[in-house]
């Protein structure tokens, strides 16, 4: 495996919502949607340092609950609709939203992860 010297430094912000290897930029990060590859199959780069944890989830909860509640309001004061409205305009905005946003979310904290060199905090003795 190459030394990070090896590589020019790369924005994480491109290389996490491209999906792509926070190393090499070449790379794919995902195996699938939101499940990480073991390696990188272009400079070899170990992915086990990557622990983005729930971290994704709650940027797309606060994100997506900011954007849906105002559209919500927007509709109730603006038109008053009937029930079945909300869920029929709501619903696939809110699986869009959320699922569009959780893989670049994702991307971007692990790209972050490994341009900060972020480790598990230890406690000295």
């Amino acid at each position: 495996m190459a030394d990070n010297r090896d590589y020019p430094p790369i924005s994480p912000y491109s290389t996490g919502l491209a999906g792509r290897c926070p190393r090499c930029g070449e790379g794919a990060l995902f195996r699938n949607f939101i499940a990480m590859r073991e390696r990188c199959e272009s400079c070899g780069l170990d992915y086990k340092f990557a622990d983005a944890g729930d971290g994704p989830a709650i940027f797309v909860m606060l994100i997506a609950g900011f954007l849906i509640v105002g559209l919500a309001l927007w509709m109730e004061i603006s038109y008053e609709p009937p029930i079945w409205v909300y869920v029929a305009v709501l619903l696939p905005f809110t699986l869009i939203v959320c699922l569009g946003m959780l893989r670049p979310l994702k991307g971007v904290l692990v790209a972050l992860q490994y341009a900060n060199k972020a480790e598990q905090g230890r406690l000295e003795s």
